[in-house]
């Protein structure tokens, strides 16, 4: 059957809602990670690397979803494995606010680790899904289609950042901001029941399931682009995740709405992929994308002032936007013989390399906290003052303390404006070689 013999519009919207959710909750961790761990972590000696791990515990559930449900996608179906991601995202959400609510520490805390695990594997189901299938029903607009979709990613997250804001700011409990998340999960299971959804791409073409995992040793370049999303994700997931905790202090404000306003910037370029991958080409426009996110993390890093972090979160934000669908569009179409498991292999192995980043990424920031603070026991001791004063110097120490782990990451660009650009000039040669011949071949004639 052909992509158009499918509700395609509303086959669209099912991924746009099941991605949006994953978006909202993954702000709502991002946004509450201060409050969250302030009630779970209370009193232990290192929240920061704690509050690192549980936020990482989501990435290690997406890794290993994704990497499991790609190869597996039309044998378990893009439909039942949505199902899935929305069943995960409403169950680990109850277990996250359930635990923290009715049990003791210890528990609370394996709970509260637990849930955002199961949300996690939602959010890998959703990857394995929604991606395989926006190339199968518009085979013949990758790109724009994957980026539009992907553009529903920053929705969420200015949905839920906008909600943990307002909680945060009003006091209300993180427990009821979270809990916003479980209407749009139930939606997505509501709007999934009775639909008919396509296979993917390579089983439309008849491409069998051992020459679709054989194809990683015919195509040996692949790992390339698999080594190149492993830097990529860093730079976008990386330091989102860390925005609330290291520079509220510096800007004043609650920096979950620097996410919220990068949100916007990407919501607005994703519309903009096409047109723009058209004129740079995609490893042309990935090229020009890592330079902006690594110039935007080095001034995050530096930036002493509101006005100067808010500018430096312009640049990043506008560098990350195009990242992560374009990496996908890309793999799909110089690889279409390796279907949903050449896009899940990359997401999976950029999702892993979160779940180790940001636990390393907190030790940084707790290691920095405490030379600010001149030792380990009078920073214990600062947090343990309920006093003016000490939220006072407690403030200024976190805002001396965030610029290593933005340093750290701004180096992970590096690496690849080599990589991209080698691409972009070989493609280049290749294509003028190709008009050159087909030019020489119509002069002859």
């Amino acid at each position: 059957m052909q992509a158009t013999d499918y509700q395609r519009t509303k086959l669209f919207w099912i991924g746009v809602l099941t991605l949006f959710t994953a978006a909202m909750l993954f702000v709502l961790r991002t946004g509450l990670a201060g409050d969250m761990a302030a009630d779970i972590y209370a009193g232990i000696p290192n929240p920061g690397e704690a509050i690192g791990s549980a936020l990482g515990a989501a990435f290690l559930g997406f890794a290993f979803t994704l990497f499991l449900a790609s190869p597996l996608l039309d044998a378990v179906g893009i439909g039942n494995v949505l199902r899935g991601a929305g069943i995960c995202f409403f169950a680990g959400t109850v277990m996250a606010i359930g635990g923290a609510t009715l049990a003791g520490p210890e528990t609370a805390q394996a709970l509260f680790w637990g849930g955002f695990l199961i949300q996690g594997i939602g959010w890998g189901a959703m990857e394995a899904a929604v991606n395989p299938m926006t190339t199968a029903l518009y085979p013949e607009d990758k790109t724009h289609r994957l980026n539009v979709l992907h553009a529903w990613w920053p929705a969420g997250i200015i949905i839920g950042g906008l909600i943990g804001f307002t909680v945060s700011t009003m006091g209300i409990p993180w427990r009821m901001a979270m809990a916003t998340a479980l209407v749009p999960a139930l939606g997505v299971l509501i709007l999934s029941l009775g639909v008919r959804f396509p296979p993917t791409e390579r089983a439309a073409d008849g491409i069998s399931f051992t020459d679709m995992l054989l194809e990683i040793v015919r195509a040996p370049t692949f790992l390339i682009w698999l080594g190149a999303m492993l830097l990529t994700v860093s730079l976008e997931l990386g330091p989102a995740a860390w925005i609330e905790t290291a520079l509220s202090a510096k800007v004043g404000f609650n920096a979950v709405l620097l996410l919220v306003y990068v949100a916007g910037l990407m919501f607005v370029m994703r519309h903009f992929a096409g047109p723009l991958s058209r004129r740079f080409s995609n490893p042309g426009l990935l090229w020009v994308c890592s330079l902006a996110a690594m110039v935007g993390l080095f001034m995050m890093a530096r930036a002493e002032s509101a006005v100067l972090v808010v500018l430096a979160t312009t640049v990043w934000g506008l560098g990350v936007s195009l990242l992560w669908p374009t990496m996908m569009a890309c793999v799909s179409e110089r690889y279409p013989r390796g279907g949903s498991w050449f896009i899940g292999l990359i997401g999976s192995a950029g999702a892993l390399t979160i779940y180790f980043l940001l636990p390393v990424l907190g030790r940084m920031y707790d290691t920095a906290m405490a030379e600010s603070a001149g030792g380990a026991d009078t920073l214990a001791a600062l947090r343990a003052a309920d006093t003016p004063e000490a939220a006072a110097q407690l403030q200024t120490i976190e805002a001396q303390a965030a610029p290593q782990a933005f340093e750290f990451v701004a180096q992970l660009p590096i690496p690849l404006l080599v990589i991209f650009g080698a691409i972009w000039l070989f493609d280049r040669r290749q294509k003028a070689g190709l008009h050159a011949a087909v030019q020489s071949n119509a002069e002859r004639a």
